[in-house]
């Protein structure tokens, strides 16, 4: 803990110190917008002809770049680059260690007579060689066999970051394996594409593409510096192991949405500068709830794109952070007893037609079309609940889900009231052939689906996932997350769906049945198979929990057994029918995934006794020695007989010091061997239980029920 000198200082600078002033640009932001990202206007104004033509093709169709095109691609964006002061480029990556990646090479080139010249060819934009080994693999690759091979994603632009060019790629390794976030997620987009407009050409045949859209909410901490670097557990874990509540916290909720610090909106306003400049539409800021916790969001973007922007967001929050002597805490519950940092998801699908299908409409026509896609999502969500919850399961993400202020580790999905009467007025002629009189019945049903406003919802904040107008909502995302890995499990199970429902609405009408009256059929079949992870209550209650079991809905409270759903064989097939991920990359993923957990845990429980041993024993013996001074000091003044009395507290406090240290050196201890004995147990895919006796056998360190502490200073 820090010495009384430290945190003297420490406040001090938080008093007394001011970031300097951050100037922004003079010009309107909509004429710096997107200044350092290679976009189409960049791209018009330095490639040719048909290599902007071969690129925007990349983009809307998917079609491959061809090698000679990719060269004058590669020369007109170097001398963009350089146009803006790059001397180096980058293959700027997402690995499975959670955050991004790049490897800077110089264009410069020598060449003969001691000059040089500066070279960037096709070959070095489309594909580049990081270590493969290097990376997390889940035993795709070993130590000894390197060759990995990041390749160009032409449908996210290049951006520049310093003096750098940054390509975004995806990663993957010598035998084609994934081992990146974006490979599986541009994979899912692809299906859900595919699905999405097989079954919108029921409604419209114009329809030629349907594109994912994304809109996350980024929530995080701010902390000075002083006070980070007082806080070894902070730095090493990214929360607090040891503290205690403050008097006020959050209690009165006046920090929420309040007037923003001027200091901390010094710092937004020059994160959002460079955010704005590479692309990236932020757009909202404001305090969120705990103390010293804010959040911004950008426009809603195409799916890939936002994932992108959200990571590189992260990493431009963290190093602006710095400039204002601040610190980002990402960390999904730094602290107890406030509130912890999510990153909604914020999802939905759109045609090139411009059409949102999410979207209520107001003709019977329209809102057919939305709900075919608004209940064929809630029945996968239901089918495939437990893949959705693996895909947000973390360390971190542990101690937030379900603390009475983020969404429980149940998974349901939150509609309102009005679309649930909706819903519940379609359930009928589900069972049986239909009658005359009941397909006249239906025909009237079809003109008479009553017209669905925007905002015919309530929005519910313990519910994981929620509709919320014309998009749903996935809240339980955690704040340090990749939005890739809940959005490849999100659009492969949606795709998924999408395909068996089409599946049986053509063979229906290959029966004979009208087109509109298999569609309803399908559709009132769906809602009532799915009814049972539709929830409109209070997910925060004991009596949902029981709720939830007569439904038969899981409720995964750990991140182990979470993370077994990935080596079931109903998601093994799931994920290898819709293409996105083989058995080998799912259980490369499970691997890794299981063995972060372990080692988040591990790093948690040396730092605990560190400081318990380093910091908080000098401390206490320190402050007890102040009591023994003052005891004989008395004695000395007052006398055997009056010190007695005196003294009786600090005699008190001395002895009870010295039972706590005492005790604290044999919880450490305890820890100290379980650690070695549980460092032997082996893990692997498919051993949530035993990975769990592993961590179990750190005292201080098991999985907790929600909202219960962990340790005294976090949840």
């Amino acid at each position: 803990m820090p010495t009384p000198h430290l945190r003297a200082k420490a406040l001090s600078d938080v008093l007394d110190r001011r970031s300097r002033p951050t100037e922004m640009p003079s010009a309107r932001i909509s004429e710096f917008f997107g200044s350092n990202v290679f976009n189409e206007e960049s791209m018009r104004m330095f490639l040719t002809e048909d290599a902007y033509l071969s690129v925007m093709q990349a983009i809307h169709e998917g079609s491959r770049i061809d090698r000679k095109l990719a060269d004058q691609v590669a020369s007109g964006m170097k001398e963009w680059a350089a146009s803006k002061g790059a001397t180096h480029y980058t293959h700027w990556f997402q690995p499975l260690t959670g955050t991004s990646a790049e490897k800077h090479d110089a264009f410069f080139e020598p060449i003969n007579g001691g000059r040089s010249i500066e070279r960037f060819d096709g070959g070095m934009l489309v594909q580049q060689e990081p270590d493969a080994s290097s990376f997390p693999s889940g035993g795709i690759r070993n130590t000894f066999e390197a060759r990995g091979y990041s390749a160009w994603d032409p449908s996210s632009p290049a951006f520049i970051i310093g003096r750098t060019l940054c390509i975004p790629t995806i990663f993957i390794s010598y035998t084609g394996d994934a081992l990146d976030y974006k490979m599986p997620l541009l994979r899912a987009i692809k299906a859900v594409d595919e699905a999405a407009t097989a079954v919108c050409k029921y409604f419209d045949k114009d329809v030629k593409k349907v594109t994912c859209t994304l809109g996350w909410e980024q929530e995080y901490f701010l902390i000075d510096e002083a006070l980070y670097y007082a806080r070894p557990d902070i730095m090493m874990s990214g929360r607090a192991l040891f503290g205690h509540g403050p008097a006020k916290g959050q209690q009165l909720e006046d920090h929420y949405f309040g007037s923003i610090p001027e200091r901390a909106r010094d710092f937004m306003r020059d994160f959002e500068t460079e955010a704005l400049k590479l692309g990236i539409p932020v757009k909202t800021r404001h305090n969120e709830v705990a103390p010293n916790q804010f959040e911004c969001a950008p426009v809603f973007e195409e799916l890939n794109l936002a994932v992108d922007h959200n990571m590189l967001l992260m990493d431009v929050m963290e190093k602006t952070a710095r400039k204002h002597q601040f610190r980002v805490l990402l960390h999904e519950k730094p602290y107890a007893g406030v509130n912890g940092s999510g990153k909604h998801n914020n999802w939905s699908l759109a045609t090139d037609t411009g059409k949102n299908l999410l979207r209520p409409a107001k003709t019977p026509k329209e809102n057919m079309l939305f709900l075919a896609f608004f209940v064929n999502t809630i029945k996968a969500i239901h089918s495939h609940a437990d893949v959705l919850r693996a895909s947000i399961a973390s360390a971190n993400n542990d101690h937030r889900l379900g603390a009475n202020e983020a969404p429980p580790a149940i998974i349901s999905v939150f509609i309102g009231d009005y679309l649930t009467k909706l819903l519940d007025g379609l359930e009928q002629n589900i069972k049986g052939a239909m009658t005359p009189t009941s397909k006249t019945e239906l025909k009237m049903d079809i003109g008479r689906i009553p017209q669905v406003m925007l905002d015919n919802t309530d929005r519910n904040r313990t519910s994981p996932f929620a509709f919320t107008g014309n998009k749903f909502e996935f809240r339980a995302v955690g704040s340090s997350a990749n939005c890739a890995a809940s959005m490849t499990v999100l659009n492969t199970i949606v795709a998924n769906q999408l395909r068996e429902f089409k599946k049986t609405v053509d063979a229906l009408i290959k029966k004979g049945t009208k087109k509109d009256e298999a569609i309803l059929r399908v559709i009132r079949e769906l809602i009532v198979e799915s009814k049972a992870i539709r929830f409109e209550g209070n997910g925060y209650g004991d009596a949902w929990k029981k709720e939830a079991a007569k439904r038969g809905l899981s409720n995964i409270q750990d991140t182990p057994r979470a993370l077994d759903v990935w080596s079931r064989p109903e998601t093994k097939k799931l994920f290898a029918d819709m293409g996105v991920l083989s058995d080998r990359e799912l259980a490369a993923r499970h691997e890794i995934e299981l063995h972060s957990y372990v080692l988040k845990i591990q790093i948690e429980s040396r730092v605990a006794g560190d400081l318990a041993q380093n910091h908080i024993i000098p401390t206490a013996i320190s402050y007890q020695n102040r009591l023994i001074e003052n005891v004989i000091g008395l004695r000395e003044v007052l006398g055997a007989e009056k010190a007695k009395k005196a003294t009786t507290t600090q005699v008190g406090l001395i002895e009870e010091i010295s039972e706590h240290i005492a005790g604290i050196m044999t919880l450490v201890n305890e820890m100290i061997e379980a650690r070695k004995k549980a460092n032997v147990i082996e893990e692997g895919a498919g051993q949530g239980d035993r990975v769990l006796r592993r961590c179990e056998a750190f005292p201080g360190q098991d999985p907790v029920p929600r909202g219960q502490a962990r340790t005294a200073g976090g949840r």
